[in-house]
């Protein structure tokens, strides 16, 4: 039935795009026939706004591996640099949100460690939606900010690092294997909103996946038992993408970008000083609006970064087009 009800919303999606096309092809020859210049000037803006729409669903259209319609969980963690990075963590952390709000998906605090004194150590979010894991799945890797850090009584530039961890949400009805042997379980009283009642109860579930060194954790309910079995749906959706990355691990390299969260490793940087500039550095694609960025303008990144997965597009190929948008 979900299967069908998608069909059925990507018919209904082209047939409404047909008839805007016929409705704006009518009215332009209306307001040729007249010579009104502004109702063409409108029908010329109205089609490019379509022109565009059409690109992204083209896009979309190339969302064909096995997960990538199903909703992701992304996690953020701070690298070395102390409360630096960890502000930057959470900038990153809103910056997905923002995208995720903007195009309709809904958001859900999974679990989040605040920073000693300003941002987050890590956090985990749940962006569900359609396409929510085709879109964000090459987000995964190490991000690098420069810029005068507002934590520098002297006013000096900072480098910071942060990573990006991106991760399917699959079925409760997917079967994968799980020795209890392999988990260990820890419980601890969580340190994020909730009131008094998480300074009373240890509620929050970290589990750890021995044999691979995955750890999950939840705190985002006041039920032990319902954090632990979130946090077990958690463990199956990183076991489930680590198989996913064994299966096109040559083709992309996604093991590259688990490494160390610092220099040589990032996918991206957002230079804020000495001037503005967010470039990604596998695709080319950039720009010197980085406020817009930070601000969740992030798609011309994943639409590059999503064509040189699919269309194998040289990054030199890739930049012109980001530079378009």
């Amino acid at each position: 039935m979900r299967e069908r009800g998608r069909l059925a919303e990507a018919i209904e999606r082209q047939r409404r795009l047909e008839r805007q096309l016929a409705d704006l092809r009518e009215l332009a020859e209306l307001a040729d026939d007249e010579d009104d210049a502004e109702t063409l000037e409108e029908v010329s803006r109205e089609l490019g706004e379509l022109a565009a729409t059409v690109e992204r669903l083209e896009l979309e259209s190339l969302l064909s591996g096995e997960a990538d319609r199903n909703d992701a969980y992304l996690q953020v963690n701070a690298g070395a640099g102390g409360t630096e990075s960890q502000d930057w963590a959470e900038m990153l952390l809103r910056m997905y949100v923002r995208w995720a709000e903007a195009h309709g998906y809904e958001v859900e605090w999974v679990e989040e460690t605040p920073g000693e004194e300003a941002g987050i150590k890590s956090a985990t979010v749940k962006i569900k939606g359609e396409n929510a894991y085709g879109w964000l799945k090459t987000e995964s890797g190490v991000h690098r900010l420069v810029r005068i850090s507002p934590f520098d009584a002297q006013a000096r530039r900072h480098t910071s690092f942060a990573s990006v961890w991106v991760y399917p949400v699959v079925d409760e009805d997917f079967e994968i294997e799980i020795d209890p042997k392999d988990l260990r379980i820890d419980t601890y009283r969580a340190s994020g909103a909730g009131g008094q009642h998480v300074n009373r109860t240890d509620s929050a579930v970290r589990i750890t996946h021995i044999p691979t060194g995955i750890v999950v954790q939840c705190q985002n309910d006041r039920s032990q038992h319902r954090n632990r079995a979130q946090a077990m749906a958690m463990l199956k959706a990183r076991l489930y993408e680590l198989e996913l990355q064994k299966r096109r691990a040559e083709q992309q390299k996604l093991e590259e970008q688990k490494t160390d969260i610092g220099w040589g490793h990032q996918i991206r940087s957002y230079v804020l000083h000495p001037y503005k500039l967010v470039k990604d550095l596998r695709t080319g694609v950039e720009t010197g609006n980085a406020q817009a960025v930070l601000d969740g303008d992030i798609d011309r990144f994943l639409e590059a970064a999503l064509a040189q997965g699919v269309t194998n597009k040289r990054p030199e190929e890739l930049a012109a087009e980001g530079k378009k948008g």
